[in-house]
């Protein structure tokens, strides 16, 4: 490992504002956010404490917001200055990325942003049934390969996960540049007969922008979407809510249905193609 990770792995680990693989966390968010509230209005020393008692999600009153997958966070950090009073937090397991988004959350005293190092197949040890309102996901890894479908972060296996803690009219949102994880996960809405709120496949195009579903949130912009990795030269989002059930028999169902428009190729063949298949 570099000399600069070491240096950034050291520093969150001094960080209020990030949490390694943390226990007993379920329910206590809120709790954690108060106390990182507190610190920063130098009422408390030192890393904030959490007390299992002090407050429960019945008493919660700031809406909980994830972003999963979040890289350097700055959606997490985005969206925590557009809106200081719901609490943010950004799950990824590398730590040197979280240390970005961590250390600005912590120059610019954003007490309502947090990070959490851990593999998103592990979120559901740390919240409760019904502590998260939205999540966010945001220029994940596509998987383009179609053997690897499984590892995408809209499909139903992780859908489930979700589902043990997002509320029943919570939303998820996709924030992507591959046409391909787009299709994929309109294909998922469907079949499973999810509740679709928007979809657009040009973001920031001037017709959507110039429509009522435009909000200022959609402007934020993660270092990777910079990057355009996909070469799409188009910005895909869509939301919706998981507040039904997701039948494993329909898990099969899918995969025949993905492999009638998914091609096991190159990252840029699978852009192009899967850019193609949705024109």
């Amino acid at each position: 490992m570099g000399q600069k990770k070491l240096i950034k792995f050291a520093a969150i680990k001094e960080y209020e504002n990030v949490l390694e693989y943390p226990q007993a966390m379920p329910g206590k968010w809120e709790a954690f956010f108060l106390a990182l509230t507190q610190l920063k209005n130098n009422t408390k020393q030192g890393s904030p404490s959490i007390h299992v008692d002090e407050l429960s999600i019945q008493e919660a009153k700031h809406p909980l917001v994830l972003e999963l997958a979040c890289g350097r966070g700055e959606y997490a950090v985005g969206l925590g200055r557009l809106f200081p009073h719901q609490h943010f937090i950004g799950l990824d397991i590398k730590g040197n990325r979280i240390w970005k988004g961590a250390s600005i959350a912590k120059r610019d005293g954003l007490s309502n942003v947090a990070f959490v190092r851990t593999q998103i197949d592990q979120v559901t040890s740390y919240f409760a049934k019904n502590e998260v309102d939205e999540i966010w996901i945001t220029f994940p890894d596509p998987q383009l390969r179609f053997s690897k479908a499984k590892k995408r972060l809209t499909h139903p296996k992780f859908l489930r996960l979700y589902q043990s803690f997002l509320k029943a009219k919570g939303i998820v949102h996709l924030k992507t540049d591959s046409p391909n994880l787009y299709l994929f996960t309109q294909t998922v809405i469907e079949l499973y007969g999810l509740n679709l709120i928007t979809a657009t496949d040009n973001l920031y195009g001037t017709d959507f922008r110039q429509s009522e579903k435009w909000e200022d949130r959609f402007a934020i912009k993660t270092y990777y979407e910079g990057l355009n990795i996909a070469s799409s030269n188009r910005i895909h989002y869509l939301s919706f809510t998981l507040d039904k059930e997701l039948p494993i028999e329909l898990d099969d169902v899918l995969k025949e249905k993905i492999a009638d428009f998914e091609i096991t190729e190159t990252h840029d063949s699978l852009a192009r193609n899967g850019k193609q298949a949705m024109e």
